[in-house]
């Protein structure tokens, strides 16, 4: 029988009604004791590192996370991370990131409701976790509703639905039926997985809307070391309001500036319009392509974390890692 380590994070699934609202209040063994069909799944171990809405998570709690897994690596199986949903498409993106070709399973899951409640999809969020983290399924992914989503690939697209997570512009990797878990891609892995222990969290984002100017932009960047631009449709910048002097002035400046866009499916091509042309190809900015902002954002705080060399960074930052992006490799 495999055995898999169960790390609890807090979020709704450890959730009961306090005088302010929801707030973890449960242990991840007083979870475990609620569903008891986990006992004949695998054998399991506890560990309690956080216990926190998954708004207030934060980069430092990514490398918590991390450490608790590569300490804990070789004594378990597969790892399942219990977590709020309403970040946790940014955990799973950041542990892509801080442990890579890993073999072995880490899955997060969570759930909408409380597993106290009489309509809860935590035991079966929770059942179906701990199936997928004893099977052969390397590396890491968000299990929930019955759908196996790659970690690089998750986004949370329904706040109340049981259906949570989307999987952005890559299939999933399998569903659960009936408890049987029907893989549909197995993710490339390493013989040993490779831990990674610094992140730079001063990574902006900026999401245009019409009317704004170069204000906004100078602003971030001069707090942050990279900033992120989701633009409209394809991509571009507006051709008034500065934006242009602002992308060349930072870039000399060593910054890291990616454009990326709102719209969740089909991803960035900048060479489409006038308006992202001159990014492409006079200011070469760096582009998302099909990669998740989710992903974006915490591949840049790994990269940044390795090194500060703008080109470096940008070589970095079009290397597919866990099928984050998939364009320009196969442009």
């Amino acid at each position: 029988m495999k055995k898999i380590l169960l790390i609890g994070t807090g979020g709704t699934i450890a959730s009961e009604l306090t005088a302010s609202g929801l707030a973890p209040e449960l242990t991840t063994r007083q979870l475990v004791a609620l569903v008891s069909a986990l006992t004949e799944i695998c054998e399991i171990d506890c560990v309690e590192l956080l216990n926190m809405d998954s708004t207030n998570m934060q980069p430092r709690h990514w490398l918590q996370i991390a450490q608790c897994i590569r300490q804990n690596y070789d004594g378990y199986d597969g790892f399942v991370l219990t977590h709020g949903t309403d970040t946790m498409a940014y955990t799973a993106a950041a542990l892509s990131y801080l442990i890579q070709a890993c073999p072995k399973p880490i899955i997060l899951t969570g759930a909408q409701r409380p597993i106290g409640s009489d309509t809860t999809d935590s035991k079966e969020n929770l059942a179906d976790a701990f199936r997928c983290a004893a099977s052969d399924l390397p590396g890491v992914s968000i299990v929930f509703n019955h759908q196996v989503i790659l970690g690089t690939r998750a986004r949370k697209t329904h706040t109340k639905s049981f259906q949570a997570f989307a999987s952005i512009n890559y299939p999933k990797l399998g569903i659960l039926r009936d408890g049987v878990l029907l893989r549909y891609i197995r993710q490339e892995h390493g013989a040993a997985p490779v831990f990674y222990d610094r992140l730079d969290p001063r990574v902006a984002l900026l999401k245009l809307i019409p009317g704004v100017d170069r204000e906004q932009a100078d602003f971030l960047l001069e707090r942050n070391d990279a900033l992120i631009i989701e633009s409209f449709g394809v991509g571009g910048l507006p051709e008034s309001g500065g934006f242009f002097d602002c992308i060349h002035h930072w870039q000399n400046a060593g910054k890291l500036i990616v454009l990326t866009t709102q719209v969740a499916n089909e991803g960035s091509d900048l060479g489409v319009y006038h308006v992202g042309h001159r990014l492409k190809n006079d200011l070469q900015v760096m582009e998302a392509y099909d990669m998740t902002t989710e992903a974006v954002t915490a591949k840049l705080m790994w990269i940044l974390g390795q090194t500060r060399d703008p080109a470096q960074a940008q070589r970095l930052f079009y290397i597919p890692v866990a099928q984050d992006i998939l364009w320009p490799t196969q442009s």
